[in-house]
């Protein structure tokens, strides 16, 4: 026997035995306890996927099976939401419960617990569990739709990617083999499902969109990693928590946002508003603080790169070999980094200004630091950079520092976050003693008293330390771990700057709406290769698809286009004139080109000041 419920704000309920259907303005729902399932399609009927209900909240001690599946229970809010929820009995916990709450344009997804235990693995639309049919083990969610969106640029470049190809998005990743997907750290945690494929490695099809979103305040993203994790026709979404956040009473996951958008963009601009009309994320920044910001960049590491390559690396690694590198550099030979010198950068400004490029902000990059982790000034190769930052102000220029995050070289283990051998790993945002340091180091760089320098290009967040082994060398400290970790980190770093400069220009590759309030200026980071099948992909294409991301996920911060690395002198050139419609120009090159080796004429440093003249005058 069935019967229906009247609409309630549009979202009208009819329940039978062992169903319950939701129709609602802008999808429609049917969840059913065997299997446990909810069928999500849009309001014309058309599926998008059968929506595991079970879930999994595995323990470090204790692995989380389902089983006992309940019928699905209904209940009415007076705002006209409908929450439908399902029990599951637990080998983990005390109880666990899936919910679904219904408003007219979406369908949100958590999972709570009760009990105590420390989270490893966490997965929701999926789990494992056994059922009263005999069927066992790991659950998916189906795939229905044709292909995915991903925020996090990735190698190879598929901005679109065929739905049964996994995306991670989060704070842990480098260049290593399937890594290489936190050049944005963290990205938005906003997917985008979609009825048609892609056509190419950075086109976005047209057609029906279904956004996949987190919403959470960021201290509760003590994940490193979101996974959509698929296999034949099924996919899930996992959570890594590492061992690091510890469940006392009760606990729920982030809630997963199901909602229809008419393109992975307006996805990303929903989960936006939707964080900040909520209170999770700031409302971000309006005019910048200072004008100087907007100036175009030059930033050394291009050019340091070109003056001093690898011994035998070939030049479009890892593409083609023509001979084997050493595995490591020779005593005595430079490298990039070792051209992060006074005299070096004087001869490449020297060089732009012969040709009508001056630089409003001029980026020392890796490496003018004696340790990374202390961050003092190396007098080999800064003997007074005080004076060579008042020497630029001089001329009316800027000055940033670039800052590897994470690294702890030169630092006490009590202020680092340690191996299982004592080993320091990376930074500890919760210590107080390092914590302390930021603060005095950051004055003596930015403040007035010190060097005087004018802010900070944040590298390396991507380089977020993970694993369940990891410990903090001080036992005061407390700080949370994944994303939230990094947003600890960058926040004292932020506010350390701001108060030894208060127009002090901080720049990071954080473009998720919670990171809003600790970066000015979001940039595009290390340029990508090739798509799946091989094939080049255009710089500017590549780099256009970023900052659609970012205009979208924080509109009011700036945008740093960078230009690393270049894979030749012609696709240099194609992005040098794109770059002023994109954001703030940056330039990396100035003789020649690091991967290609080609030298750059007096007609290619003339394309950069025309370029730059066009932005400045139309800023």
């Amino acid at each position: 026997m069935e019967h229906a419920t009247s609409p309630t704000a549009t979202v009208e309920v009819t329940e039978r035995a062992g169903a319950v259907r939701v129709q609602a303005a802008d999808y429609q729902l049917e969840v059913r306890a065997d299997p446990p399932r909810a069928v999500l399609a849009d309001r014309a009927g058309r599926i998008w996927s059968h929506l595991s209900l079970l879930a999994t909240l595995d323990r470090t001690d204790v692995p989380d099976d389902a089983y006992g599946v309940g019928a699905p229970d209904v209940r009415r809010d007076p705002d006209g939401t409908v929450e439908v929820s399902l029990t599951t009995a637990t080998t983990a916990w005390q109880a666990k419960r899936t919910s679904l709450r219904c408003t007219p344009q979406e369908v949100t997804v958590e999972a709570t617990v009760t009990g105590r235990g420390t989270l490893g693995t966490v997965c929701v639309l999926g789990g494992r569990g056994s059922l009263a049919s005999g069927a066992c083990g790991p659950f998916w969610s189906s795939i229905e739709h044709a292909s995915v969106f991903s925020p996090a640029p990735s190698e190879p470049v598929q901005v679109v990617r065929p739905a049964r190809s996994a995306v991670v998005l989060g704070a842990l990743g480098d260049a290593s083999p399937g890594r290489l997907h936190a050049v944005f750290s963290p990205p938005p945690l906003c997917l985008a499902l979609g009825r048609e494929p892609a056509l190419d490695a950075t086109g976005v099809p047209a057609g029906e969109w279904l956004g996949l979103w987190v919403r959470a305040a960021v201290e509760e993203l003590t994940f490193t990693s979101l996974r959509y994790d698929t296999v034949d026709g099924g996919f899930r979404i996992l959570l890594d928590y590492d061992g690091h956040t510890r469940v006392e009473d009760r606990f729920t996951t982030p809630t997963l946002v199901l909602r229809p958008a008419a393109s992975p963009h307006e996805a990303i601009e929903r989960y936006r508003a939707d964080l900040v009309a909520r209170g999770l994320a700031p409302p971000g920044p309006g005019e910048p603080a200072a004008r100087w910001w907007e100036e175009p960049i030059f930033c050394g590491w291009g050019a340091q790169c070109a003056l001093a390559p690898l011994p035998g690396a070939p030049s479009s690694h890892p593409y083609h070999l023509d001979e084997l590198a050493p595995a490591t550099v020779p005593d005595g030979v430079p490298t990039g980094p070792d051209m992060a010198r006074q005299d070096v950068y004087d001869d490449l400004l020297a060089r732009l200004e012969e040709h009508g490029v001056v630089p409003g902000t001029i980026v020392l990059d890796d490496r003018w630091q004696e340790a990374y982790g202390t961050a003092g000034p190396d007098p080999g190769r800064w003997p007074d950079l005080r004076a060579w930052v008042a020497s630029r102000h001089a001329r009316g220029q800027r000055v940033l520092l670039w800052w590897k995050a994470w690294d702890a070289a030169g630092l006490p283990p009590e202020e680092c976050l340690l191996d299982a051998a004592g080993t320091p790993v990376a930074v500890d945002p919760g210590s107080p003693a390092y914590r302390a340091r930021l603060r005095i180091t950051l004055a003596q760089l930015l403040g007035p008293d010190g060097i005087d320098a004018d802010g900070l290009k944040i590298d390396f967040t991507q380089r977020s330390p993970a694993g369940p082994s990891l410990h903090p060398g001080h036992p005061g400290s407390r700080a949370p771990w994944g994303i939230a970790g990094l947003h600890t980190l960058l926040r004292t770093i932020y506010r350390a700057a701001k108060a030894a400069k208060p127009d002090a220009l901080v720049i990071t590759h954080t473009p998720h709406p919670s990171f809003a309030d600790v970066c000015d200026m979001v940039r595009t980071n290390d340029v990508l290769e090739r798509d799946p099948a091989a094939a080049p992909v255009p710089v500017a294409d590549q780099l256009r698809a970023r900052v659609a991301v970012v205009r979208a996920a924080l509109p009011g911060h700036l945008v740093d286009t960078d230009q690393w690395p270049m894979p030749d002198r012609a696709a240099w050139q194609s992005y040098v004139r794109a770059q002023a419609d994109l954001g703030v120009p940056a330039l990396y090159y100035v003789d020649r080109m690091d991967r290609s080796g080609e030298p750059l004429t007096p007609g290619d440093l003339a394309l950069v000041a025309t370029s730059w003249r066009r932005y400045r005058e139309t800023r």
